[in-house]
């Protein structure tokens, strides 16, 4: 399984997303301005990506340049993460497996002594290749945002469709595999190891495997936002998203040798639920000139769950639940006429659904404008509920950094991502007007 063949697997996933994902649940829908403000937007957020981040900011003030229409068309972002090189170890296992196999069929009790420690020097590297291909990890997120806007204080309304995908590959060791090379390996005679291959009928099946996993939350809804006066002059502005959203889950696991990606989208290893469920939010202005800005954001209100495919149970899957919680997120930021800065709270926990960290990130984030040509904008967030005891690829400290653009109208708005163990990208066009 090479690079082309997981892209394969990425797109392919990533398309069934868009014409509507063990992991955690994914990561909200964030714009690509967001993506390299790390993560921000509650407070921030402009009316295209505010249906994303906090519907009622289609509602607060904003720049005269975006008050009346924001289009987002579309927003695209990725992170991958593989410290092992999970998919280079599945291609150089099976090649070494298919090199086990070739000598298995010529070997007899009668081979010269080079031939027989040739023979246990495969056994022996494919026992250490299995071993240390356990329990490897390699995961990929992507992202995919549609937005409308028409900004208003007294009712805004904007539409949005979005697709979040979680997906990864692990390798897990099967003890009996182990045991039998490592028996073959430490043989005396040629006659013990033709001895232990006869045993196995000379038709040895590896149970060592590897696992695809991935989730998915497709969303497509509307949302509207009216400000509401205080009795002390302040303005409030309130937001809300019903929307119809649809959960899925796969799961494919195969033996190591047999590993075929294309297998993946088979309808035995899918499972789906949809339903209606909605986001609310608020938005406060405050301070002698509103320089200062409040937000806080309830995302699926409605819990959700899905119980992942069994379609492998003698290769060790088990039904895992695929939850959608509520997710609360608080914010807070400064906004001038060539600056922003934002930070922001996840109130409660994302706890993961397999091979990935539980998720609860404290975000700032910094935009500087010049002259609205052009953006420049950074942002470092770190994981809360990072643990080093979690069953897959540890998500903790990400930095963040990205640029926009503004041309004859047209925008683009680009980001990267870096940690210790993920590399991300963005890409976003619209207007605003």
């Amino acid at each position: 399984m090479n690079t082309n063949r997981l892209s394969k697997l990425s797109l392919a996933v990533g398309l069934s997303i868009a014409t509507t994902s063990a992991l955690a649940s994914p990561q909200g829908a964030m714009s690509a301005r967001s993506f390299a403000m790390g993560g921000t937007g509650v407070a921030v957020a402009h009316p295209s990506a505010a249906p994303l981040a906090n519907p009622a900011m289609m509602a607060a003030p904003q720049h005269e340049w975006a008050d009346d229409f924001g289009l987002m068309l579309p927003s695209v972002n990725a992170r991958f993460a593989d410290e092992e090189d999970v998919i280079d170890q599945i291609d150089d296992i099976q090649d070494v497996i298919d090199q086990f196999d070739g000598q298995i069929n010529g070997f007899s009790a009668a081979l010269s002594p080079e031939d027989v420690e040739r023979f246990q020097n495969t056994a022996r590297d494919l026992s250490n290749r299995l071993e240390a291909f356990s329990d490897d990890t390699m995961r990929v997120n992507l992202g995919l945002g549609i937005g409308i806007a028409f900004p208003s204080p007294r009712l805004a309304v904007g539409v949005f469709t979005t697709g979040n995908l979680t997906a990864s590959v692990r390798g897990e060791l099967d003890n009996r595999d182990q045991a039998l090379l490592d028996s073959i390996s430490n043989a005396q005679t040629a006659a013990d190891i033709n001895t232990i291959l006869n045993d196995n009928d000379r038709d040895i099946e590896f149970n060592s495997r590897g696992r695809i996993l991935a989730s998915a939350v497709i969303e497509a809804g509307v949302s509207f936002a009216s400000t509401f006066q205080l009795n002390n002059g302040d303005a409030l502005q309130v937001g809300v998203s019903p929307k119809y959203v649809e959960l899925r889950t796969f799961q494919y696991t195969e033996s190591v040798s047999g590993f075929e990606d294309d297998e993946f989208d088979g309808d035995q290893y899918q499972t789906d639920k949809s339903g209606f469920n909605l986001d609310v939010g608020a938005a406060y202005a405050f301070g002698q000139n509103r320089e200062w800005n409040a937000g806080v954001v309830v995302k699926n209100l409605i819990p959700m769950e899905l119980d992942s495919a069994q379609s492998r149970p003698d290769l060790g899957e088990q039904k895992r639940t695929f939850e959608l919680d509520p997710m609360v997120t608080a914010a807070i930021a400064h906004k001038g006429n060539y600056h922003v800065v934002t930070a922001e709270l996840d109130l409660t926990k994302k706890k993961a659904f397999g091979f990935e960290d539980d998720t609860q990130w404290l975000a700032v984030g910094a935009e500087f404008d010049a002259w609205r040509y052009a953006q420049l904008r950074a942002g470092i967030r770190h994981n809360l509920a990072s643990n080093s005891d979690n069953d897959g690829i540890e998500e903790d400290t990400q930095f963040t950094a990205g640029l926009g653009l503004n041309i004859l109208g047209a925008r683009l708005d680009i980001g990267a991502l870096y940690s210790s163990a993920d590399v991300g990208a963005a890409i976003e066009l619209g207007t605003s007007f």
